[in-house]
């Protein structure tokens, strides 16, 4: 549904062309649009997602072609033209992979890996206007972390962020985009 905060009102949305209905997945905004990506149904784990259009009421399915593996409790960011995925849980696999999916071109593009933080899922991502910082989480082996890393789109690379007074680790903690 779509809720309008001026009126207090709930609207339906379109059913048709949705998305399999999911949890643990991630929902970015674009300015005009809403994206959908990844999660799971039961014992389902997704690589599909959806881009919903409130001006039109339309859902388009996102391209399938070089996404990222399935996974669910990963994160995804808005980078001004792409959102970013990484991390996750893939069917009882801890998953340090990612992609940078462009609406214009109903495209996807791996992440590196190559300094890539260690796999973990339930971590915490978010935009800085230039990078994606990734934080926290879970491990495959339900370790709690306190390690991340910083990821920039234009250079396609990862940087360890310091633990030096990091926070002891946790998983589905908050951030917020700057």
């Amino acid at each position: 549904g779509r809720y309008n905060p001026t009126t207090d009102n709930w609207t339906a949305t379109s059913a048709t062309s949705t998305p399999a209905a999911r949890y643990l997945h991630t929902a970015v905004w674009t300015g005009s649009e809403m994206i959908v990506w990844g999660g799971a149904a039961g014992a389902t784990i997704f690589n599909t997602g959806g881009r919903y259009n409130p001006a039109t009421d339309t859902w388009t399915a996102t391209s399938t072609t070089n996404a990222p593996a399935a996974r669910d409790g990963h994160t995804a960011v808005w980078a001004g033209g792409e959102m970013i995925v990484w991390g996750g849980n893939g069917n009882g696999t801890g998953l340090n992979t990612g992609g940078r999916y462009n609406p214009a071109t109903d495209s996807w593009t791996p992440t590196s890996t190559t300094n890539a933080p260690a796999a973990r899922y339930l971590h915490t991502a978010v935009w800085t206007g230039n990078q994606m910082i990734v934080w926290g989480g879970f491990n495959i082996t339900n370790s709690h972390l306190n390690t991340g890393g910083r990821y920039d789109p234009s250079t396609d690379s990862w940087t360890a962020t310091s633990i030096t007074n990091a926070p002891t680790g946790r998983q589905a903690h908050g951030g917020v985009d700057r």
